[in-house]
């Protein structure tokens, strides 16, 4: 099969979802559709043929990318009322790029399986921007076979592909480590940056300083700027909800809590994102968090 006669459904066109899809439909043929009325409509200027539900969008298509939230939304396409798992054609192959944890992915594979479509196991890390350059960092966990069948469009994703595992579930267990790194330090760059504030320091000055030192981190170099922006009327640009780290570090604490691992860095970065969904900053760009260490004025 030549790339241009791949198909690929995009399930989900949020932030992340929308700049997957547009990268895509650079090489493919790309099938989109969300719920939201404006995201179909910017996805069409970008190449992408939308359907009015999921199901159509699933149809004759050669792998599903789904871009959902959590593991309740991703069992609510596959299987739930309106799910496409009737509709996904034997042979195709079904792309989970979201962090969802290692909770029921075995079974979900399982039941795909039996109706002759493999599940991917590829969670990504890079945001918005970097999807939509295929810059991405993708861990696969999946069958030899599986992977080959995705590969037209991991491909065109990927700057950096890595096979963690041969089965689903590695993926996720892998993203889970990620995103240990990423919570933790985006809260040490949020208490950084708050005690040079209140130190009397140029934040943004010293921002630019700690990013070319020993310090320097990429969640630094890129929340940095944002956090900065915290303190602005409006706020910073929502690129990654305040919402996402709540539950992707309390995938890291339960994981390792079951594991009987304890992880009490990890732990207290959730306290942190809790406090700020708490304080009504869940919608918020994760960068506000910064305003719970140090609220506004």
């Amino acid at each position: 099969m030549s790339e241009h006669e791949y198909t690929v459904g995009v399930i989900g066109l949020g932030a992340m979802g929308l700049p997957m899809a547009s990268r895509l439909a650079s090489g493919l043929t790309v099938h989109g559709f969300d719920i939201a009325e404006d995201r179909l409509a910017l996805a069409e200027t970008r190449g992408i043929t939308t359907f009015a539900s999921a199901v159509e969008c699933s149809q004759g298509v050669d792998a599903v990318l789904l871009a959902v939230r959590d593991s309740s939304q991703l069992e609510e396409a596959l299987f739930g009322a309106d799910g496409i798992v009737e509709a996904l054609p034997r042979g195709c192959v079904v792309i989970l790029t979201s962090t969802v944890g290692m909770d029921g992915i075995v079974s979900i594979a399982s039941r795909l399986d039996e109706r002759g479509v493999s599940l991917v196991d590829a969670p990504l890390s890079g945001g918005p921007v970097r999807a939509g350059e295929g810059d991405l960092l993708v861990v696969v966990g999946a069958t030899p076979s599986a992977v080959e069948r995705s590969r037209p469009a991991l491909d065109l994703l990927a700057s950096t592909l890595t096979i963690v595992g041969d089965h689903p579930g590695a993926g996720q267990a892998f993203k889970t480590v990620n995103q240990l790194l990423c919570g933790v330090h985006i809260a040490a760059a949020t208490e950084a940056l708050a005690l040079a504030g209140r130190l009397g320091l140029d934040v943004p000055s010293v921002l630019a300083t700690l990013s070319t030192g020993a310090a320097e981190s990429f969640m630094l170099a890129n929340r940095g700027p944002r956090m900065l922006e915290a303190y602005d009327d409006a706020g910073a640009e929502v690129l990654s909800r305040l919402d996402i780290f709540v539950k992707d570090l309390g995938i890291v604490t339960r994981s390792a809590k079951g594991l009987g691992l304890p992880t009490p860095v990890a732990s207290a970065a959730e306290q942190l994102f809790l406090m700020g969904a708490a304080a009504g900053l869940a919608t918020a760009d994760d960068s506000a968090v910064i305003t719970v260490v140090a609220p506004k004025e």
